[in-house]
């Protein structure tokens, strides 16, 4: 089978099995026996890390999640203007899509909103990056309508990133940030 690792590390291995199996066959169609056969253990083992398969999905949601808003908010960190914010943001969130396409289909096209518990856990992913992202909206409006621009801002991002999955080409992350991010400012720019 599999050599033995401290619980950590076995968690963080499945972890990442995981997030291949169900990004490509998605919370239904992947059963747990598939991923522990993928992850080279016993199911046991599997359920000694994991309560349930939904739980497992929920982990990997939450640790895909945090990993994406951890990268953006590294990012933007070093900013000195609202337009450095704003490409930034967006170079994070794309170069982010274009290391890992499987992270970006477990969170936004594996069928996870069919799910009410896993669609919340989605919206609250979203609803923090749109957080992050009300700061930078540097306009005098009210802080409700900042926070609607900030999902559209999110929004944009995420729409882009569907179609370059979709397309299954590979794309260089910057070059579309570049893009996206000047087309956000104008509008922000406008306001």
């Amino acid at each position: 089978m599999s050599t033995r690792l401290p619980a950590t590390a076995r968690r963080e291995q499945i972890l990442e099995v995981a997030l291949d199996v169900f990004a490509s066959e998605g919370f239904h169609g992947a059963s747990m026996n598939d991923i522990a056969v993928a992850a080279g253990v016993t199911k046991p083992v599997l359920y000694q890390h994991f309560d349930s398969k939904r739980d497992l999905y929920q982990a990997l949601l939450d640790e895909v999640g945090n990993r994406l808003l951890d990268s953006i908010a590294k990012a933007t960190a070093e900013a000195t203007d609202g337009r450095s914010q704003t490409e930034l943001g967006f170079r994070a969130y794309f170069r982010w899509v274009a290391s890992d396409f499987a992270a970006f289909r477990l969170l936004f096209g594996s069928g996870t909103s069919n799910d009410a518990e896993f669609a919340r856990a989605i919206a609250a992913i979203t609803a923090q990056a749109a957080d992050a992202t009300v700061a930078l909206i540097a306009v005098d409006i009210p802080t409700s309508r900042r926070r609607t621009l900030a999902h559209a801002l999110v929004g944009m991002a995420e729409g882009a990133s569907r179609r370059l999955v979709e397309l299954g080409d590979d794309f260089d992350p910057d070059e579309i940030a570049s893009e996206v991010s000047t087309l956000a400012w104008a509008g922000l720019r406008a306001l």
